[in-house]
């Protein structure tokens, strides 16, 4: 009996020692370098200190240099929450096996990529056979597969069809080789053109779109699937609570560019998986 009492007390022990090892003292968060960093911690910054408040708890936000190190972080428990692209959760849920997408903006469910040139003779992709062109980073969603995806359902071959297919690293930097004439033509999210228009950081005088892709679903904020439940559903009520009637909220949502945040589930990235799955991209 005594043997049984000490097996069941060490048991339990071990069972709450895991417990609470997969609670976090400090929410860590990472992102997908799709702008550059100093963008991206700039967003980031207000929305940060909202979820401080939130949760009751200090948020960090740590960089990464690559979207496949999103997905190792996860994978490794180093993040416990991180702006994903669809493509970049897809690669988290199979890698992971419970990577769990919480929120996304109400954009997202019906998000579309921007197809850009400088070239006043460029009316559509046709007009583009034998010219320069380029993607975002070759892991983003919106910046490379689903575009790609799109134009292989056109019978457009990109290596085939572009006299050169370059990869900028990221959506900002694209419109850049555009306006700068590095390549003829590029192809980015349509969130973040509308910023750089907005901003002035890109002259639509000299730079347009001339195609849109269908809709299809993009980005979500992912938690691991490993964190303490009772803060995972903190952090999406925490989300969803943001209000654009509200002033503080309002400035969070529009640098998230996000008129609201509504929940999500692993079922909406089904199509971008057979996306990926037949631009051979996932094994």
């Amino acid at each position: 009996m005594l043997k049984r009492t000490l097996a069941l007390a060490s048991a339990m022990a071990l069972s709450l020692s895991a417990t609470l090892a997969q609670a976090a003292d400090v929410l860590k968060v990472s992102a997908i370098p799709d702008e550059a960093p100093t963008e991206l911690l700039r967003k980031f910054q207000p929305l940060g200190a909202y979820l401080e408040q939130q949760l009751g708890m200090p948020v960090e936000f740590t960089p990464v240099a690559d979207y496949p190190a999103v997905v190792e972080a996860l994978a490794s428990d180093r993040i416990d929450l991180a702006w994903l692209g669809g493509f970049t959760f897809v690669q988290a849920r199979l890698k992971t096996g419970n990577a769990l997408p919480l929120v996304q903006r109400a954009e997202d469910a019906r998000f579309t990529s921007k197809f850009i040139t400088a070239n006043p003779d460029v009316q559509s992709l046709a007009d583009l056979k034998g010219k320069s062109f380029a993607f975002g980073s070759v892991s983003s969603t919106s910046g490379s597969l689903m575009p790609r995806y799109f134009m292989l359902q056109d019978g457009i071959k990109p290596e085939s069809h572009f006299s050169r297919v370059g990869y900028s690293g990221a959506h900002d930097a694209t419109a850049a080789w555009v306006q700068a004439g590095k390549v003829d033509g590029g192809v980015l999210n349509a969130s973040v053109w509308d910023k750089l228009v907005a901003n002035g950081t890109i002259d639509s005088n000299k730079v347009r779109v001339f195609a849109t892709t269908p809709t299809y679903f993009d980005y979500n904020w992912t938690v691991r699937g490993t964190l303490d439940p009772a803060l995972t559903a903190k952090i999406k009520a925490a989300f969803l609570a943001l209000d654009p009637a509200i002033a503080e909220h309002k400035a969070i949502l529009d640098l998230q560019a996000a008129s609201r945040f509504i929940e999500t589930a692993p079922e909406n990235y089904q199509g971008i998986e057979e996306a990926a799955r037949a631009a051979d991209l996932l094994k």
